[in-house]
């Protein structure tokens, strides 16, 4: 599934053009982030940025491996942090409802079985037809 999404990226120039000057945009950023913090690396980020910049502006077409790698590696994060945060949502939340309810002893379904019961229809009280009982059905 995450293979065939990745082999499913078509570089477009003007999405290429587009991942270009984001990328290089938020480098440029980090850079002058680093050199206001007197940091010796800021020359790294905004040589890279002013590189994507340019390349965008004048040569999109030449970003193409770029944006391939780049769309690749927003698939698989995008298939791992999903995962994460699905599981994070399950066992933090969803396990300890069930869990307390389990322990109260609280039917929410109403699906404990009564052999005593013939049926588990629950009847409905009869009520006059109205057009708003059709455009509010629950």
């Amino acid at each position: 599934m995450l293979i065939e999404e990745i082999k499913n990226i078509k570089p477009d120039i003007k999405e290429q053009k587009k991942a270009g000057y984001a990328v290089g945009i938020v480098l440029l950023a980090i850079g002058a982030l680093l050199m206001y913090g007197n940091k010796p690396s800021y020359p790294y980020f905004i040589g890279v940025s002013a590189l994507l910049l340019l390349l965008a502006f004048a040569a999109p077409k030449a970003l193409k491996h770029f944006y391939i790698a780049w769309m690749s590696l927003a698939a698989v994060l995008g298939f791992i942090m999903t995962r994460l945060i699905l599981s994070i949502l399950f066992y933090i939340i969803i396990t300890p409802i069930g869990l307390i309810l389990r322990l109260t002893g609280k039917d929410l379904l109403d699906m404990k079985w009564d052999k005593k019961k013939n049926s588990y229809w629950i009847k409905r009280e009869k009520t006059e037809y109205t057009r708003e009982s059709s455009e509010k059905q629950f």
